[in-house]
């Protein structure tokens, strides 16, 4: 027997340093009047599936994305899940592109930055529990783009691009019963339909 677990994962809104092109990281940026807006506009999309309730990742622009969605679905944001916050970029958070970034810059990071693939797992593991305490469940979590980027390319062993704000990205758990296995299914990225990865 396979349980299936789907979530339905949500970039936040916009903030001002997302308009200005900050690194944001783990810094506590709330949203913008664009972000709410976003956030508004994210709810038809997931109005299409039924949906048992949403957690998000405790950082303030997250949280109130969940809010603002949770009050149109008439759903409570039940859980702020630290496991969900964005990528620590270290001494880069608040920068923009420039000298003073590039003398951070390596490759595959920033000097002082929590890795990619420590937040790839952080992210699968925080999905993956969800999933164990709720078998089957319908969740939307609301998180952060390099976070759900990471953590899409981990469990689907596939190269995902740039998460856009507030926008649907479907994806299954799949846990066979019999042998403890997993599988990871991506329907929706970025609002797209997918055939496949």
């Amino acid at each position: 027997m396979t349980t299936t677990t789907t979530f339905a994962l949500i970039r936040h809104g916009q903030t001002d340093w997302n308009a200005a092109a900050r690194i944001q990281g783990a810094t506590d940026i709330p949203l913008n009047d664009v972000g709410r807006v976003q956030a508004a506009d994210a709810v038809a999309p997931l109005k299409r599936y039924d949906w048992d309730f949403i957690v998000s990742s405790p950082l303030s622009r997250a949280a109130e994305t969940a809010d603002l969605i949770g009050e149109q679905l008439g759903l409570d944001t039940v859980r702020r899940i630290p496991g969900l916050i964005e990528r620590n970029y270290g001494p880069a958070e608040g920068l923009s592109a420039g000298a003073e970034l590039d003398a951070l810059r390596f490759p595959g990071g920033f000097h002082g930055a929590e890795t990619e693939a420590a937040v790839a797992a952080r992210g699968v593991h925080a999905l993956r529990q969800l999933a164990e305490q709720h078998p089957g469940a319908r969740i939307i979590v609301v998180a952060h783009g390099t976070l759900i980027r990471l953590s899409l390319a981990h469990a689907l062993d596939a190269r995902i691009g740039s998460i856009r704000n507030a926008t649907l990205n479907l994806v299954h758990h799949h846990h066979a019963h019999s042998d403890g296995a997993t599988a990871w299914q991506l329907d929706v990225l970025n609002g797209e339909q997918l055939v496949s990865v």
